[in-house]
């Protein structure tokens, strides 16, 4: 079985695969002593990696060796099962890179267009013959709100939520349909202009606060809750085997 671990900027989603079956997933607040020897106890693990955004903690690779599962954190230098034609493929996100796998894998053949709304939204595309072309960062919802509400005098930090109406009727609804509606326009804009060139795209959709979006899109998009987690046990296979 494999272990996969995906650090980010607010959690730690964590993946137990049978090959290619997702057993069992859950997300922590951060990661801790013992937790992988509590999960090896569960489950017979022989391999693992991990992708990190925010920095591995000293103790993980060394808990891992303990308990004799062959250990990996992707990195630009990773084998991939696509070809990355990213300038500068040091500085792309791993998180980007593995969801990108996933969809692959999930889709091989097409041309695929990866949205993932988190703590930002990152567009990343990856065409028929398996190249990845590369893609957009763009603020998330959260971080929208955020900056209306610190970068103004007066509008108030929103909860944001599911728009009734398109237009907002007072400063508190304007604020919420101008971040979501924002982001939904974007996202079909991307889908629409990728269609011109690529008429047969698929779009997947995933991410924290992608369920914000799987019923406003006019485009149809495959959402998918742990394409990351998928993406990095497809890579990690692919390294193993």
């Amino acid at each position: 079985m494999n272990l996969c671990i995906d650090i980010g900027n607010t959690a730690v989603k964590v993946g137990v695969f049978n090959h290619d079956e997702l057993v069992v997933d859950f997300v922590l607040a951060s990661l801790e002593k013992g937790w992988i020897s509590q999960l090896a106890r569960q489950f017979a693990l022989r391999h693992c990696i991990l992708s990190s955004t925010a920095g591995v903690p000293g103790f993980l690779e060394e808990e891992i060796d303990t308990l004799n599962i062959s250990y990996r954190e992707l990195t630009a230098t990773t084998p991939l099962p696509f070809v990355n034609a990213y300038a500068t493929p040091s500085t792309l996100g791993k998180d980007r890179l593995a969801a990108i796998a996933g969809a692959q894998g999930l889709l091989p053949g097409a041309d695929v267009l990866v949205i993932d709304a988190g703590t930002a939204i990152t567009f990343d595309f990856i065409d028929a013959s398996g190249v990845y072309r590369g893609g957009n960062i763009a603020p998330g919802l959260e971080m929208r709100a955020r900056a209306l509400n610190q970068f103004t005098s007066r509008l108030p930090l929103v909860e944001l939520s599911l728009p009734v109406e398109l237009l907002g009727n007072d400063t508190r609804s304007a604020i919420n349909n101008g971040v979501v509606y924002g982001a939904v326009f974007e996202m079909d804009g991307y889908i629409d202009s990728l269609v011109l060139k690529y008429p047969k795209l698929s779009a997947f959709l995933t991410g924290g606060s992608s369920f914000y979006f799987d019923s406003m899109l006019k485009n149809r998009t495959f959402a998918v809750k742990n394409l990351v987690l998928t993406g990095l046990n497809r890579i990690l296979n692919f390294n193993v085997q």
